[in-house]
């Protein structure tokens, strides 16, 4: 009997000791080679709050990239070498979690003030920052998913500041691509004999074209609309802790963000859709848009594009793609990417 006390004791000393090496244990990014390459990832005062930027290039000289990410609070940090190593040859890019999102999400921070204002104005503060540090007039800005709400409106809001501005996984009109969300997994629901989840999706019809509700991203990605070459990256715990950026406290404040940004800020992009707000941009725009993204329908995406005003614009179609079109198409998207901005 004392042998067995004295193993789970034992086993309770180092099961605590493993986990607060897992909550603290130190992050970092992985080192490029090259005299004038860039690889740090530190907090950085923006806008009256820490939030966490990653900058990865093999040269500095090169185009920056200013990557805003989606959810609200899907952080990309954790994954997104896995789909820009090859940009980094040729752009420096830079990720960065938004507030109240990811590692910039700080237990003891007031964040009532929360809305996409700010964030939009986060954005303008980080790239001023970027610009200086990296000595550029301009750099390119990409909004991905919920990311294209906030970066959409800075295109608009300051274009000065902005090469282009690319839309991946575009967000429109939210109501009318979350009734099409709804008509697609309904329909792929039915050719799969599902009888349940078709009774279960009719159901929630009136609520998602009342713009009550969301179509519910598990029926989604389960029909193949988030995610067709690769698994959905976001929200992977398992592959956060074991990036090098990521550590369990960054998971557990990955997961209380999300929850906190979810709440706060989805009900905006159906109160005010991006139609009522940007109709026009001062820059070029590009909307690179998976065929078969039924998270931010494409269908939606080519209706909003239509009407927006821009001296040059193109939509950008992946025929293989869903929502990640960066990322499940990313040696087309690398190619896409040095054929329009490097000179």
């Amino acid at each position: 009997m004392k042998k067995i006390m004295k193993f789970i004791k034992f086993t309770g000393i180092i099961t605590i000791i493993l986990l607060i090496i897992a909550l603290l244990s130190p992050t970092w990014t992985a080192h490029i080679k090259g005299t004038n390459s860039v690889s740090a990832l530190k907090q950085v005062e923006i806008n009256g709050s820490n939030h966490e930027v990653m900058i990865r290039g093999k040269d500095q000289d090169n185009p920056v990239i200013i990557f805003v990410h989606g959810g609200p609070g899907c952080s990309e940090i954790p994954y997104a070498s896995k789909y820009q190593n090859l940009l980094e040859n040729n752009f420096t890019v830079v990720n960065y979690d938004q507030r109240a999102s990811g590692k910039s999400y700080h237990f003891f921070e007031d964040y009532s003030n929360l809305s996409a204002d700010l964030l939009v104005d986060d954005l303008l503060a980080l790239t001023d920052y970027i610009s200086d540090r990296l000595g550029k007039e301009k750099v390119i800005l990409i909004g991905h998913s919920y990311g294209t709400y906030i970066a959409t409106q800075a295109a608009s809001k300051a274009p000065e500041k902005f090469t282009a501005y690319v839309g991946i996984g575009q967000m429109s009109d939210t109501v009318e691509s979350e009734i099409d969300s709804l008509n697609y997994v309904i329909k792929q629901a039915e050719k799969a004999g599902h009888t349940e989840d078709v009774q279960d999706l009719q159901e929630l019809t009136g609520k998602i074209k009342n713009g009550d509700i969301f179509t519910p991203r598990t029926y989604v990605g389960k029909y193949g609309g988030s995610s067709r070459l690769i698994d959905n990256p976001d929200g992977n715990i398992i592959s956060m802790l074991f990036s090098r950026e990521y550590n369990l406290l960054d998971v557990i404040r990955y997961n209380y963000g999300l929850s906190y940004s979810q709440k706060t800020l989805l009900e905006e992009t159906i109160k005010n859709p991006l139609p009522t707000k940007v109709n026009k941009l001062e820059l070029p725009c590009y909307f690179v848009m998976g065929k078969y993204d039924y998270q931010t329908s494409s269908n939606a995406a080519k209706n909003y594009f239509d009407i927006i005003e821009a001296d040059k614009k193109e939509f950008i179609a992946y025929e293989q793609s869903a929502h990640y079109p960066q990322f499940e198409e990313k040696e087309k998207f690398y190619e896409w990417m040095c054929d329009t901005f490097i000179k």
